[in-house]
């Protein structure tokens, strides 16, 4: 019951994280579409995050527009009068347009409300991007620096990797961030990883089949793990000590039961094996070895916070001004698009597998950290607007980028679409996503089934 509770609360707390920035996200896009509506005199009817067919969790109108809370968390809209959208309310196109109503307007403020939410979206990636490096700054780990090698999974072993390779570079080019090794392997297509091994550089060759390999959604497991010994940084208030000495900071852990756990990935998988459990420690202390026996709890802790990578190795920290930071936070906004088309062309091209790569909102929430860390909520909530914002362009029929195509189309031509060709192409659109939506839910179930 112990554990299914911490389960719970992890869940609970991705799930909290992903509502904040999904709600975050939908607000301000659909701002992007009320504010220029309202500026050029159009009645907004509804303002809703989430959508409500049926019924909604809460609602209140003020003036002319209700706002209100959905319960359906696909996202959610604003209707504009004399607009198809959404909520498919045909009935006002029979009548003749009323000035309040935006095909009233002309063509480039409709186009404008169209790509109101886009405009925002991308607009908040760059500035969350800007404030998480002006406030963060840039930390990152050369592979170089990883000194004591990489851990290797199956998947690595395909290529050739041993225990102990220590990574150098990408098709001759250093690799300078640890953690993009993987991002750098599915987005660069490189031909070739360099790894030290001994005294000697070894190249190993990549086959593209590991593009997709490591595009899989219900991959659980990295390529590599970086190896690091267990050293003690603090000692919490749940560690037990039945006999010996007690722990101390700078405690190297050798030892779970006379079992080696040297780095720090056999350690976190030996102490899940022995949970409720009573555990002798062997532990190095300047030049002493010391042997402590304590308890493994039930969630597999013995209550020691061990030092992280960035506490170990040599680290590149980059701290940034104010005005520094607006150059490289939108740089960084839009090299994350970069690297979000390149992963969808990789899907038409045939390198990934759609099936293996795609998911819903069960993907998504599950990105988030199991505890709650600020920096990689707005990190992720960046990447997200900056993705909402470049699948809202595409020019597909109920999309902002469908609607605003029809309007560009019409400022050329001179010609506008009939409201039953916009009503048809409306449908299909909705179609076409609620399509793709569900099959990505059912991908995502079928793999938590699995």
């Amino acid at each position: 019951m112990h554990i299914l509770a911490i389960d719970i609360a992890s869940i609970g707390v991705k799930t909290g994280q992903f509502i904040l920035s999904f709600s975050i996200l939908v607000v301000l896009h659909e701002l992007g579409h009320f504010i220029p509506a309202r500026l050029f005199k159009t009645r907004v009817e509804k303002f809703y995050l989430f959508f409500n067919p049926g019924f909604s969790l809460w609602k209140k109108k003020i003036g002319e527009t209700e706002y209100g809370i959905g319960w359906i968390p696909f996202g959610g809209y604003v209707k504009i009068s004399g607009m198809v959208d959404e909520s498919m309310d045909t009935e006002q196109l029979n009548k003749a347009p009323e000035s309040w109503e935006l095909r009233s307007k002309p063509a480039y403020q409709r186009l404008i409300v169209m790509l109101g939410g886009v405009i925002v979206n991308v607009l908040l990636a760059i500035v969350i991007f800007i404030g998480i490096t002006w406030y963060w700054g840039e930390e990152y780990l050369p592979a170089k620096n990883v000194t004591y090698g990489v851990h290797v999974t199956e998947l690595a072993k395909t290529i050739g990797m041993k225990e102990g390779d220590i990574i150098i570079s990408l098709d001759g080019k250093e690799l300078d961030n640890f953690d993009a090794l993987e991002s750098k392997l599915v987005l660069d297509n490189p031909k070739t990883m360099e790894v030290k091994r001994g005294n000697s550089i070894v190249s190993l060759a990549i086959p593209t089949s590991l593009t997709a390999a490591l595009s899989k959604n219900d991959r659980t497991e990295p390529l590599v793990i970086p190896r690091f010994p267990v050293i003690v940084d603090s000692i919490g208030s749940s560690a037990v000590v039945l006999d010996g000495g007690r722990f101390q900071k700078e405690d190297t852990l050798l030892t779970i039961n006379n079992q080696s756990v040297q780095y720090r990935y056999e350690f976190e998988e030996l102490k899940n094996k022995l949970k409720n459990t009573t555990v002798l420690v062997s532990a190095k202390r300047g030049q002493d070895t010391v042997l402590i026996k304590t308890k493994v709890n039930g969630s597999g802790q013995i209550g020691l916070f061990l030092k992280t990578p960035n506490k170990i190795f040599t680290t590149v920290h980059n701290n940034y001004s104010f005005l520094q930071s607006i150059p490289v936070g939108t740089k960084r906004c839009f090299t994350t698009l970069d690297n979000y088309i390149t992963g969808i062309k990789q899907i038409f091209n045939g390198k990934v597998k759609a099936n293996e790569s795609l998911g819903s909102l069960i993907s998504i929430g599950n990105t988030f950290s199991s505890q709650w860390d600020w920096y990689r909520f707005w990190t992720l909530t960046a990447v997200f607007s900056i993705i909402l914002a470049f699948m809202n362009v595409l020019p597909i029929p109920a999309l902002d980028g469908g609607h605003a195509l029809f309007i560009i189309i019409e400022m050329i031509t001179g010609r506008k679409p009939s409201d039953k060709f916009m009503e048809y192409a409306q449908v299909a659109g909705m179609i076409l996503m609620f399509g793709l939506m569900f099959y990505a839910l059912g991908l995502d179930v079928w793999r938590l089934f699995k």
